[in-house]
């Protein structure tokens, strides 16, 4: 009875997770790091060209090819349509990334994410589950998700402000606190889907595996032929490479009402960290640092 109280808790919590992560996004924003993207139109322009059109194409791609039934299908094209995760900063920073411009697109991908997100994921329900499977989302279910990103971020930013040594303090232990969070609940959704999980997982499984490696190797090896250094290249890749999966599963078991559009982004969570590590130990660590000027 105490594991399904749990469970039933989930969609709550990971309300409160999403909204730890946004606060612990503002947390390390500055005005300055708006601003910055003025200094790099073409990797500002590459990211979000690859994160707005082209993601969603390979996640539709990927969704025909393994034949995913239609509430996998959108709640792949939820994650598809995620913005950068805060572990994406991470990321970049341990393998020689540019931390500073990975920062600034995931705060401009996060702001545009309010407006793109609800429109893919509408085009993807209408698309895929043309039955009745899932509900579109409302005008008032965008709202609840504009303030749930915005508010917090701003929040964020404002203690920033105010209070830099609380929130250079606190930047750090909220980022460790909401990764931990998020892998618990992670798992609860895992446990809450395991019997769609057992029937699933052969076709949905490779599906996030495959779209992940690409989303990792689009970025990287697109920013490298259009003339961007390794740094910029390595920040764009795991910008769009690593995902807010935190509000794909939070968009589809609170806003949409249905945990099985979580199970994508629940299994992407758990597979994701371990992805990106190795891209960064076996694709960047081979690959020599350009003296190209990054634009």
């Amino acid at each position: 009875m105490a594991t399904q109280n749990l469970l039933a808790l989930v969609p709550t919590l990971m309300m409160l997770c999403l909204g730890l992560m946004m606060f612990g996004l503002g947390l390390s924003l500055t005005v300055a790091d708006f601003v910055r993207l003025k200094s790099h139109p073409k990797a500002v322009v590459l990211a979000l060209a690859l994160q707005i059109f082209i993601l969603p194409l390979v996640c539709y791609l990927l969704i025909v090819f393994f034949n995913l039934t239609p509430i996998y299908a959108v709640g792949l094209m939820l994650l598809a349509a995620s913005p950068g995760g805060i572990s994406a900063n991470l990321y970049s920073h341990l393998f020689g990334g540019n931390l500073a411009m990975n920062i600034s697109l995931t705060a401009i991908n996060t702001v545009l994410s309010i407006i793109t997100l609800p429109l893919i994921a509408n085009l993807a329900i209408e698309f895929f589950a043309k039955t009745g499977q899932v509900v579109p989302l409302q005008m008032s279910k965008v709202v609840e998700v504009i303030v749930l990103i915005l508010i917090p971020v701003s929040i964020g930013m404002f203690a920033r402000v105010k209070a830099p040594r609380f929130a250079a303090f606190m930047d750090k232990p909220m980022k460790v606190f909401s990764a931990v969070l998020l892998l618990t609940l992670m798992g609860l959704t895992l446990m809450r889907e395991w019997s769609a999980l057992q029937q699933y997982f052969t076709h949905l499984g490779p599906a996030v595996l495959v779209f992940n490696i690409i989303s990792l190797l689009a970025g990287f090896y697109v920013s490298r032929m259009v003339g961007l250094d390794k740094p910029m290249a390595t920040a764009i890749s795991f910008e769009i490479g690593i995902h807010n999966a935190a509000l794909a599963m939070y968009i589809g078991m609170k806003v949409l009402n249905n945990p099985g559009l979580a199970l994508p982004s629940a299994i992407y969570s758990a597979s994701m960290l371990i992805v990106a590590a190795l891209f960064g130990f076996f694709v960047l660590g081979r690959v020599p640092q350009s003296r190209v000027a990054t634009a």
